[in-house]
């Protein structure tokens, strides 16, 4: 049997902690973490200690083959590997209350499966540069929130709030029952983008060019709405299909 070829594009060691001991001090101290790598056979104390330190926080954990870690790097990994975000991420639960105090009328946009780096990138720009709250991503499924990520958003993302969400459809439900409407873009969609109010508390749903927006997450969006396409190609790209959204509630609170 051929022996499998992992192939890994190394980061930056500066990006990087190795080590289980290492990850749990990081981690204790308030590091973010984009995500940890851990090798899939690994059970020891040490390894515990590591999910225990997890269990308050939003961090991706992937249990991978130890060749995949050995590309990553030549130092002592112990079996660990954790990635360091360049973001701070916030709290949903403590966005919204704080918008609402300080008499805004909250604007926010979630991604359910949108993987690529420069699309969020790219979505992460419009929504600084519109006056977005903040921007919702899953903790898994969702696009690297890196160093390319940021360098891609033109340094947006170190000025507006991410939120990282541990279930989205839980995310969903919150920013419905604190009074946000959920409108979510879809080529199911039968009414057009402009013929919906986003003058309301607003949380703008954009799924992935592939599959869309998860079935269980749009019974929970209050409309649906499509962009019209008049050209022989059956989609916009997601980063382009969420400025129009997003440019769209501009519009109109503009006109409040």
């Amino acid at each position: 049997m051929e022996k499998k070829q992992f192939k890994v594009r190394r980061r930056p060691e500066k990006e990087m902690i190795f080590g289980t001991r290492a990850v749990i001090e990081a981690i204790e101290a308030g590091k973010e973490i984009e995500k940890i790598l851990i090798r899939r056979d690994m059970s020891n104390e040490l390894s515990r200690s590591l999910f225990a330190a997890l269990e308050e926080r939003v961090v991706p954990i992937q249990k991978v083959p130890l060749e995949k870690l050995n590309l990553l790097t030549s130092k002592n990994h112990q079996g660990v590997i954790a990635f360091i975000s360049p973001v701070q991420f916030q709290r949903l639960e403590d966005i919204i209350p704080f918008l609402y105090e300080q008499g805004k009328t909250p604007f926010i946009v979630v991604l359910d499966g949108v993987t690529d780096v420069r699309n969020f990138g790219a979505i992460a720009r419009t929504c600084e540069c519109a006056g977005v709250d903040a921007i919702v991503v899953p903790s898994r499924g969702g696009a690297a929130i890196n160093a390319d990520a940021v360098k891609t958003s033109a340094g947006a993302l170190m000025n507006i709030a991410v939120c990282r969400e541990e279930n989205l459809w839980e995310a969903l439900k919150f920013l419905s029952d604190s009074g946000l409407k959920l409108v979510a873009a879809t080529e199911k969609a039968k009414q057009n983008y402009t013929e919906i109010s986003m003058k309301e508390p607003l949380a703008i749903v954009m799924g992935s060019e592939e599959e869309g927006i998860a079935p269980e997450h749009l019974k929970l969006c209050n409309a649906l709405v499509k962009i019209p396409i008049l050209g022989k190609i059956q989609s916009l790209n997601v980063s382009v299909a969420a400025g129009v959204m997003i440019y769209e509630a501009v519009r109109q609170r503009s006109q409040v």
